[in-house]
Parts: structure tokens; C-alpha cells; sequence
């Protein structure tokens, strides 16, 4: 009895290791599908969504920015969440760089592209809202461009005097910090 439990107890582990290594043998061939498609640089279009990444990214760096934002934007269509995330944020990015780049010479030129980076931003902190990069660089972007309300510029566009508040007419009511 002794030696058939051992036996089975044996042949139990076994088959766990072996399932464990194929598990592990496909995880490789994946990795090496991935890599080589990656490396290939063939067309986008056809290749893995990790291979259209790599190539989103290697137009971003290389300073073709219609290209890599095309990239990026079939990416966000796409089906897979986490890489959808990352062409969000990665846009984003693309977006305040250009801006930062045009804002030198003008601010002015600057706005709208600004503004598609804040929206991106947005974009990417919706579906993810613990996202601590992009809520800093939307934050940088905010610094850039604030936002304006609309009760403010509903104010300004008509131009009437300034109506008290309730606050500063009550009687002991102080309105600075305790």
C-alpha cells in the first residue's frame, strides 16, 4: 500500500512538472513568434499587436510623428486592453512633445495639440484611473493650457458688474483660513 501511494504520489508530481513545462515551452515560442515579427519590420498591418507597438514606438522616436500617430490611433482600435492603455498614453506624449516643440516660438500654435494631449490623457485615466504617469502628465499639460469654466466665461461674455455673494454678506462669517 505503502509503495502504491509513493508511486502515484510520484507519478502525480511528474505530470504536473510536465504540464508545467509545456506550459513553459509555449510561452517561448510565443516570446520568439513576438520577437521575430518585431524584428522583421515587415508590414504593420499584418503583423502581432506587439510588433505593431515596436513600430509605433520606433516612428515615435524617430521623429515621424503623422506616421506614429496613425500607429498609435489603430492601436487604441484595437482589441487588446493593455496596449490600447499604453498607445493612450504613449499619443498623449507624442502630443505634448509637439506642442512643447511648436510653444517655443508661439503658445498660440501650441493650444490645440495641447489640448489632444490632455484629452488622451484622459482617455487613458478612464480606463484606468491609477495610472500615476498619465495623471502627471496631464497635470503638466493642465499647468500648460488651464482649463476655463464656462460659468467664468459665460461672466466675462456679459460683461455686467460684479454680484455679491451670500458669503461675504452674512454677518461673522470669515472667509480667509483658520
Amino acid at each position: 500500500m505503502k509503495r502504491l501511494t509513493l508511486h502515484a504520489l510520484f507519478g502525480g508530481t511528474a505530470l504536473v512538472c510536465a504540464a508545467f513545462a509545456l506550459h513553459s515551452l509555449n510561452a517561448l515560442q510565443e516570446a520568439e513568434r513576438v520577437n521575430a515579427a518585431i524584428a522583421s519590420g515587415g508590414a504593420p498591418e499584418a503583423a502581432l499587436p506587439e510588433a505593431r507597438f515596436a513600430h509605433a514606438l520606433s516612428l515615435n522616436r524617430g521623429g515621424d510623428s503623422e506616421a506614429a500617430t496613425r500607429a498609435w490611433k489603430a492601436l487604441i482600435a484595437g482589441e487588446r486592453a493593455d496596449l490600447r492603455q499604453a498607445a493612450r498614453y504613449n499619443l498623449g506624449n507624442l502630443h505634448l512633445r509637439e506642442a512643447l516643440a511648436q510653444g517655443e516660438n508661439n503658445v498660440s500654435d501650441a493650444l490645440p495639440l495641447i489640448e489632444l494631449a490632455k484629452q488622451r490623457y484622459r482617455d487613458a485615466l478612464r480606463d484606468r484611473p491609477d495610472d500615476w504617469d498619465a495623471r502627471y502628465n496631464l497635470e503638466r499639460a493642465l499647468w500648460l493650457a488651464p482649463e476655463i469654466e464656462s460659468a467664468a466665461v459665460a461672466e466675462d461674455e456679459d460683461a455686467q458688474a460684479p454680484r455679491e455673494r451670500v458669503v461675504t454678506t452674512l454677518q461673522g462669517v470669515r472667509l480667509d483660513l483658520p
